[in-house]
């Protein structure tokens, strides 16, 4: 039960408008950029950019020692819902790992939330159900790395 009581959440202030913001988290280019945390390459092999849509990500290590992916010794395989869209303020994401460990397996809820500030945008993640497998302070620094990927993306391109 402790798993549905557990959220992961990180938030940064962007330098850009929540339109740009929204766009990166729904181009599939964006995504392959920003998203896969450091030591990692993302690339996505489907791509639905609708509500009830998704995409399928394959996460690659760098140098897979010490670091056993998910699926495999060096992948992670994340299917990804899109269960809500409302342009340009939130994004919400059911995610599933592909996975023999069942402490990685269920659907966990990324929502990614965009507010309009005086500097750009808070963004704000918050995950909820998350595999017990995933350890929470290294989500929580994952999460914070990919939004500040984010950031550098969106900044470097406007």
């Amino acid at each position: 039960m402790g798993r549905t009581d557990r959220t992961d959440r990180a938030g940064l202030v962007i330098a850009a408008p929540p339109t740009t913001v929204y766009d990166a988290l729904l181009t599939p280019e964006a995504l392959e950029a920003w998203l896969p945390p450091d030591g990692m390459r993302g690339r996505i092999e489907r791509w639905d950019p609708w509500q009830g849509g998704g995409f399928r990500m394959v996460l690659t290590y760098l140098d897979p020692t010490g670091s056993p992916g998910k699926t495999s010794d060096a992948t992670d395989v994340v299917d990804v819902e899109f269960a809500d869209l409302v342009p340009p303020e939130r994004v919400v994401q059911r995610a599933v790992f592909e996975a023999d460990d069942p402490s990685y397996a269920g659907t966990m809820t990324m929502t990614w939330h965009l507010a309009a500030t005086g500097e750009g945008t808070e963004v704000t993640v918050t995950a909820t159900d998350v595999p017990p497998g995933i350890d929470q302070a290294d989500h929580e620094t994952a999460i914070a790395a990919s939004l500040a990927n984010l950031s550098s993306y969106v900044e470097a391109a406007g």
